[in-house]
């Protein structure tokens, strides 16, 4: 008799997606060292960690990449990359995390929560779930509202659709107070979403107030963020690392390929007066199934260290903005080099 053919499980079809990886590696340099080609590109991912990772299903817009695309295509030895946070607009990152933390041993991968109004806004029971009962200990980052935040609804086409408000006449409301209190019990990451400048040095007043240890200031020169050199300064002085998106640090835009001859100025000359040691550089791996369809490769940060080095950023520079920077961020320690 013959037997029905069996359909497997979807387990097994996330275990065959990642069986073809190497095993990650964070204690040395010498991840893939065999396969790796000479390249600035590689040399810069050998330790990076990326804590911007969109995902798909995302945005109406759409992410190229799902969490099995990321670990299967992505993360090889040959790239020799740390680790990544996974974010996503309006999902809850951290279960998807402990599933490619479990089946990649030796990575650090982590996942957070965006709270725009489908995760419940200010949602404080979320957050405590996440940070105390999924397995693995992966929930790592708290973004305030991106999308539906104050700001990026009044900057919107539907400026009248409802928000998620943290902060009403000059002040912080009493549940986001709330919430940074949560935040530095669980000592997680807090970042400052898509908020006014103001609503974000708030954010990272009172983190900073309540014992925060980790706080990241979301594209303060992008995404109708916008914080002045003076807002910047204040907010690295409170503890805060600045991120910056490589992709758009030279040109003023996010383009692909990566321009051969980028603009100087702006977001470079801030990062300079910054300081090395107050910026995070990251969406190393960011790709949209829009034009231009933007993608990180090797050969896209070969050219990128090369801009970077143009611009007088040393090597070690960029490995302390994408490497030791994210790694204390996320609690993690330096690795032996660093």
């Amino acid at each position: 008799m013959r037997h029905a053919r069996r359909v497997p499980g979807r387990r097994a079809i996330l275990l065959a997606a990642l069986s073809a990886l190497a095993v990650f590696s964070p204690s040395s340099s010498r991840i893939g060292a065999a396969q790796q080609p000479a390249s600035d590109g590689y040399s810069l991912l050998r330790g990076a960690i990326d804590v911007h990772l969109h995902i798909d299903p995302d945005v109406s817009e759409t992410r190229a990449v799902d969490a099995i695309d990321i670990a299967r295509m992505k993360f090889g030895r040959a790239q020799g990359l740390r680790g990544f946070v996974i974010k996503n607009h309006y999902e809850s990152t951290a279960a998807v995390a402990y599933l490619v933390q479990k089946e990649l041993p030796g990575a650090d991968v982590f996942g957070g929560i965006v709270l725009n109004r489908n995760q419940g806004g200010i949602n404080l029971a979320a957050v405590e779930y996440m940070a105390t009962q999924i397995k693995g200990k992966p929930f790592r980052i708290v973004w305030m509202p991106t999308y539906d935040s104050e700001n990026a609804v009044r900057r919107s086409d539907r400026p009248d659709r409802p928000f998620v408000r943290v902060s009403q006449n000059g002040q912080l409301v009493p549940e986001v107070r709330e919430m940074i209190g949560l935040i530095a019990k669980h000592d997680l990451v807090l970042a400052t979403g898509h908020l006014t400048p103001e609503e974000g040095l708030m954010v990272v007043r009172e983190g900073r107030k309540q014992g925060v240890k980790h706080m990241i200031v979301t594209h303060p020169m992008d995404a109708g963020v916008f914080m002045t050199e003076a807002q910047m300064k204040e907010a690295a002085s409170l503890g805060a690392f600045l991120e910056f998106d490589f992709r758009n640090i030279l040109t003023g835009k996010i383009a692909n390929p990566f321009p051969t001859a980028p603009i100087a100025g702006g977001r470079v000359e801030m990062i300079r007066k910054l300081g090395p040691e107050h910026v995070i550089i990251d969406e190393f791996w960011s790709k949209s199934s829009r034009a231009p369809r933007e993608y990180g490769g090797p050969d896209e940060l070969a050219a990128w260290v090369k801009a970077m080095n143009a611009q007088g950023f040393s090597n070690r520079e960029l490995d302390i903005m994408c490497k030791e920077n994210p790694a204390r961020l996320l609690g993690l320690p330096l690795l032996s080099g660093e």
